[in-house]
Order: structure tokens, then C-alpha cells, then sequence
């Protein structure tokens, strides 16, 4: 091999771990569930998946399997991009639509629920790979039937809180909201729409205003989010991959939420590009797709001073792209050396045959 040719094959191994450093700093998926009120997922890992207390979460267990509940930050639909209510089938709205999610969907009055007061409340969405989006959160109308599959006609038809970007706390998206008047077993259903990705995440929360008036056999119990320690403990046997990356098995843990009507949706990657149109910061939401799918905006949260410096930004945590960019610089500087380096043998040594 000639000093030239060397000295490129130096250089080419020199910039193969600034290809590699690039790839490392890539964007993690978005992960999380409603903990403030409590979302059925949420609450049945807490219970724990192999043995749970309650009697609706040892049957949603019996029907989507111990798995779905230590994946318990994975009910998505990869490229939903506002298109909710046309993607999600009536009565499966709890699992968006999901098979692996299925038990969710269970209609008993049973489940464990939150106290739920009208007026103004905190809620708290925790976030397991945070990422900047918009969130909507609708209640059960006056006569909803927990006994019955969820229909997108029980929900209100309008959001009574959309928040863009809300500020993040310990783990937790955290914002505040006026809750209308209601009487007895409701539901809050939300929707967290990533404004850099397609993706899409969804939960059910059961909440109580007053006497529980909907429970089979006396009031049900009371709802536990997990903690942290009990979501560090379920890492290991959990699929859900934050890197963008597949799980072990056919599809676990990747992002690719299997299609509620078998026309493609959620049928993309959990971390594949965002779409042209779907900027960061937009509210995807408001899109006029969702729009038309009768989901306007109903009430704007106030943005809490100082929580543009909260964010989240795309994937990582706000250190990443600094230690990214320090390792490549690195990397970079080592490799120069090298073709410096080479560049001097290979003038030298062809100084010499030149001579003689």
C-alpha cells in the first residue's frame, strides 16, 4: 500500500467513530403515562404485573399478559399525527387501539380510581424520555357508563385543557387545568402529541367526583402511581427500548404500534423522522387534521414562568448534545493528528526514492 493510500485509510478509520459518536447522540423516543390522575397502565405496575391486588388489573392482566404493564409507558401510536379519533376504534381508545394493551379496554366500574374534585387542579404526566409536544385532556360526559366500551361519543367533544410544552419536574410534566363539574365514576382521557415526531401517547385515568356511583360491589380502590424506585426495578423486564431501538421480541418495546384498522396506522417506528410539516415546537394537535376530527383547542394553560429553560429538548437529557459535541471534537483532533502525521512519513518517504 502506497503512504498516500495509507494515510487515507488513517484518516476514513479516524472519522468512523465521529460516524458512530453522531449515531449515539440520536434523538430517544417519548415515553410516559398520566400519574396525576392516575392512568389504568400506570396503576396496575404499580399493583405489580406477575401478582396485582385489584380485581380490574388481575383481569386486564389475564387478558393482555404480564408484559404490557412492565411496558407500562408504551401505549402509542407511532405515526398518529393528530389523526386520533379516525385511527382509534370506538371502544378501544384505552389501548389506542393496541392488542398488546387490550385489557385496558376491559368496561367494568372496578377500576382503580383517583379523587377528582371540579375546578382548578395539578396534573403530572410522567415522563420516562421526555420530548416537547402538546397534551389534551377530555372528560366522560354526564351519564357515562363505566360497565360500557369507551366511544369517543362519551368523551366531551372539545379538550377542557390543552397545554403545549409544559414545564418539567422531577420526571413529570407538570401543568394546571379548570376541571368541569361532575357527579359520581368519570374517566379523563389524554393525549400527548410529540410536535418532532408522528408519535402519539394515550391513557385512560378513572376518577371519582364525590360518592363512587359507579363500581361493582362497593367503591373500588384507590389508584397508586408507581414510584420511582418501583420504575427502576421494572427496567429489566421491560421491552420499551428509549433509544430507538427494538426490545426483544417481534416488536416489543420498538415504537411500532400495530394498526387499529389495519390501514396503516401506527404502523411506523417510534423514532422515524418527523414529518416536514411538523416542526419542533408546533402543536401538532391543532393541526387541521385534528381539527377536523373535532378536536380544537378549548382552554390554553398559562405557561409557567421560566419553563422554556424546563424543557425537554429532543431527546437526552439538555447535557447531550455538549458531551456529543466535546467527544466528536475529540475524535476529530485524534484523526488530524494521525493524517498529520502520515502526511510527513509519506512526503519523507517519497523524498528518499525521489534522491535516489
Amino acid at each position: 500500500m502506497t503512504p498516500r493510500r495509507t494515510a487515507i485509510g488513517i484518516v476514513t478509520l479516524g472519522l468512523a467513530p465521529l460516524a458512530l459518536a453522531g449515531l449515539a447522540a440520536t434523538p430517544a423516543a417519548a415515553h410516559g403515562s398520566m400519574t396525576d390522575p392516575v392512568s389504568r397502565v400506570a396503576a396496575c405496575f404499580a399493583e405489580g404485573p406477575e401478582s396485582p391486588r385489584s380485581e380490574a388489573c388481575k383481569a386486564a392482566v389475564a387478558a393482555s399478559g404480564a408484559q404490557a404493564f412492565y411496558d407500562w409507558n408504551e401505549v402509542n401510536i407511532a405515526d398518529a399525527a393528530g389523526n386520533h379519533r379516525q385511527i382509534i376504534p370506538d371502544g378501544e381508545l384505552c389501548s389506542a387501539g393496541r392488542d398488546k394493551y387490550k385489557g385496558l379496554d376491559l368496561a367494568r366500574g372496578d377500576w382503580p380510581s383517583s379523587a377528582m374534585t371540579a375546578g382548578n387542579r395539578t396534573f403530572r404526566y410522567k415522563a420516562t424520555a421526555p420530548h416537547k409536544g402538546s397534551f389534551e385532556l377530555y372528560v366522560t360526559k354526564d351519564g357515562y357508563d363505566p360497565a360500557k366500551p369507551l366511544k369517543w361519543s362519551d368523551l366531551e367533544e372539545k379538550p377542557f385543557l390543552t397545554v403545549t410544552d409544559p414545564k418539567l419536574e422531577d420526571g413529570a410534566y407538570v401543568f394546571d387545568g379548570v376541571v368541569p363539574n361532575r357527579t359520581g365514576r368519570h374517566l379523563i382521557y389524554s393525549v400527548w402529541q410529540r410536535s418532532d415526531s408522528p408519535e402519539a401517547f394515550y391513557t385512560c385515568s378513572d376518577v371519582v367526583f364525590g360518592a363512587d356511583n359507579g363500581s361493582a360491589g362497593g367503591a373500588a380502590p384507590e389508584a397508586s402511581a408507581p414510584t420511582d424506585q418501583k420504575i427502576e426495578d421494572g427496567t429489566d423486564k421491560s421491552t420499551v427500548d428509549h433509544h430507538g431501538h427494538g426490545g426483544d421480541g417481534a416488536g416489543a418495546g420498538t415504537g411500532a404500534a400495530p394498526s387499529p384498522t389495519e390501514a396503516g396506522a401506527g404502523t411506523g417506528a417510534a423514532d422515524e423522522p418527523a414529518d416536514a410539516s411538523a416542526a419542533p415546537g408546533t402543536t401538532a394537535p391543532n393541526a387541521p387534521e385534528a381539527k377536523a376530527a373535532g378536536a380544537p383547542v378549548a382552554q390554553e394553560a398559562e405557561q409557567p414562568a421560566g419553563a422554556q429553560e424546563n424543557l425537554a429538548e429532543t431527546g437526552g437529557s439538555g447535557t447531550t448534545p455538549y458531551l456529543a459535541v466535546g467527544g466528536a471534537a475529540a475524535l476529530a483532533l485524534g484523526a488530524a493528528v494521525m493524517f498529520g502525521t502520515a502526511r510527513r512519513r509519506a512526503v519523507a518517504s517519497g523524498g528518499g526514492r525521489h534522491g535516489r
